[in-house]
């Protein structure tokens, strides 16, 4: 079973009071000879479609002395679970839980954007003191 990160609990809480139900936490990927550990998954219904959308979330504290150390590990894991997840759950979306603070650190540069943008990361903005969602960056 994976390490809980410090924020676990807060990105929980903050998407229970965004309107997710938490399904998994931790989130099993099965992929042929390969058992992978998201830290949870959610769904929510769309009420206008009638439809379950569906999300696996990772979480990163990026504390490392290198922000780009962290970068290359948090965006592989990412790659990795998103490849597995296209082809056992198709519809399942993953996103990197990224603290508010970190966020405003590390991926306000542009090098760090220009990654985001050219490898499609999906973030998921959070307050961890307040437990809230700040902003879901598709």
């Amino acid at each position: 079973m994976p390490r809980y990160d410090e924020y676990h609990e807060a990105v929980k809480n903050a998407l229970i009071k965004d309107g997710w139900t938490i399904t998994d936490d931790p989130f099993t990927i099965d992929f042929e000879d390969a058992t992978l550990f998201a830290d949870l998954a959610a769904e929510r219904t769309i009420a206008a479609q009638k439809e379950d959308e569906k999300i696996a979330v990772e979480i990163k504290m990026f504390g490392r002395k290198s922000a780009y150390d962290d970068l290359e590990k948090a965006f592989g894991q990412y790659q990795v679970y998103r490849s597995f997840l296209r082809q056992i759950e198709p519809s399942r979306e993953i996103y990197l839980a990224v603290s508010l603070e970190k966020q405003q650190k590390i991926f306000t540069r542009a090098s760090v954007k220009f990654l985001v943008t050219d490898l499609k990361i999906k973030l998921v903005i959070f307050n961890p003191k307040k437990e809230e969602i700040i902003e879901w960056i598709k």
